[in-house]
């Protein structure tokens, strides 16, 4: 099955499909929230306020995120209020665009799982399944996209910086 999701052509055709349905999904919340004012702090305060129990202990289940919402999100509201619906938008972008598609899969499935964290289930369930197998099919999904130019043209570019023998001197990875 991996192997087929990435290197088929097949695969790399119903990716698109995939990709453009999660990438409008993200695109579309990024927006509206660039576009209509988005303050994260209500809902960063509520997902400490009412934070994700073990039903049968009592127990905090994601303690750790709890902290980092507490001492970190919190504390830099405003940062975030930039940088989830900035977020958003550029992963939906890439992988509308097919650009850097792994990548921005990989991004979008951050944002998810956070927001699982913090006890907002809603459709992310469903995108966190569509983008493993982005992440999965890795550059097939972008095949047909932007990233048949861009990911050539990095290939060039960091295969130089980090080649053997090159006239800059650095010697890296071969």
């Amino acid at each position: 099955m991996i192997k087929w999701l990435r290197e088929n052509k097949i695969a790399a055709v119903l990716l698109v499909i995939v990709r453009i349905y999660v990438g409008w999904e993200w695109i579309n919340a990024g927006w509206h929230k660039l576009t209509g004012g988005f303050d994260a702090s209500g809902f960063l305060k509520g997902a400490v306020a009412k934070p994700v129990m073990d039903k049968a202990t009592g127990d905090l289940v994601y303690p750790n995120f709890v902290a980092f919402l507490n001492h970190f999100a919190i504390p830099n509201a405003k940062l975030f209020n930039i940088l989830i619906p900035l977020g958003e938008f550029l992963v939906g972008l890439g992988l509308i665009l097919g650009c850097l598609t792994a990548a921005a899969a990989f991004f979008g499935l951050l944002m998810n799982f956070m927001f699982v964290y913090a006890g907002t289930v809603s459709t992310n369930p469903w995108m966190i399944m569509l983008g493993i197998f982005i992440v999965v099919a890795g550059a097939n999904a972008g095949k047909f996209g932007a990233d048949f130019y861009v990911l050539p043209y990095l290939r060039k570019v960091f295969g130089k910086m980090f080649h053997r023998g090159t006239d800059n001197g650095v010697k890296g990875i071969q």
